[in-house]
């Protein structure tokens, strides 16, 4: 078999699997919309839920959730960015640089559960946050760091060394360079770790099942130490504990319809930011 054969035969296998994994996540968003568009109106997004949850809307859940997207990205966000560019900047290379890259790694695999244990323990019990959205906030938080940290570094490592020369050759001090030179130029990249992280913390259960959810709970959050209601948490009670499963069925579907649509449009408005950054 010639050599060209053989890259055909390997471009063919990439690209049915590319069309596998889209085809696989056109099915998935296919079905949800199919079973959950009936429900969704002005009422469903605009109202307090009522009836345990089968009747009325889910404004609190989605206010819920928005607050704390927000509050765990601007917890973790400046945190990551500035770790990131210590790993890289002023960290050298050694066994420091590989232990704190490999305890990073390590946390990006630790499972969400494990950081609601973490995060009760800590921000609810020990700091007296109770179960409240900045408890909830600094979790997912936590959670998305690792994440952020890790892209922030490979966002860096990526800009050649000639940027960093140039600039030292002019006079530039080191905080200098990388605050005009470098993280400008990395920034578009580094809002790719942000998109991830919007992306994980706005669907996880286990974190704010200890730290901030309510399982019913008509009303807006009014402060940072209040309870509130976020979507996951609002799916998984509509499907596993309702007092009428098939009824709760199609709200379910309809609450994760608007939770896919919510990350859509933070997705969107981060993809945005990295668009004008990189013009």
């Amino acid at each position: 078999m010639t050599a060209a054969k053989k890259q055909q035969i390997a471009f063919l296998i990439i690209r049915t699997l590319s069309i596998l994994v889209v085809g696989i996540l056109f099915v998935i968003l296919g079905f949800i919309i199919i079973r959950g568009i009936g429900v969704i109106n002005w009422d469903f997004i605009s109202k307090m839920p009522e009836e345990g949850m089968l009747e009325g809307g889910i404004l609190p859940a989605i206010i819920g959730t928005l607050y704390l997207i927000a509050g765990s990205i601007l917890f973790a966000f400046p945190i990551g960015v500035m770790s990131g560019i210590y790993m890289n900047e002023y960290l050298k290379d050694g066994p420091a640089k590989r232990f704190v890259r490999l305890m990073t790694d390590n946390l990006a695999g630790v499972p969400s559960i494990v950081f609601g244990l973490f995060g009760m323990a800590l921000f609810v019990n020990k700091l007296k946050f109770g179960d409240s959205l900045l408890a909830g906030s600094l979790t997912l938080g936590l959670l998305a760091l690792p994440v952020i940290i890790r892209t922030t570094e490979e966002a860096l490592k990526a800009i050649d060394d000639t940027y960093r020369h140039a600039s030292y050759a002019m006079g530039a001090s080191k905080l200098h360079t990388i605050k005009k030179i470098i993280l400008p130029a990395a920034f578009p990249n580094i809002i790719t770790g942000l998109i991830l992280s919007i992306g994980r913390v706005s669907g996880e259960t286990a974190p704010i099942l200890f730290t901030v959810a309510a399982y019913f709970l008509p009303r807006l959050p009014h402060s940072m130490f209040d309870q509130a209601m976020a979507l996951p948490y609002h799916l998984y009670v509509l499907a596993t504990s309702g007092t009428d499963i098939d009824k709760a069925r199609p709200i379910a579907y309809g609450t994760a319809l608007i939770l896919i649509i919510i990350v859509l449009i933070c997705n969107l408005m981060a993809n945005l930011i990295r668009k004008i950054q990189r013009k």
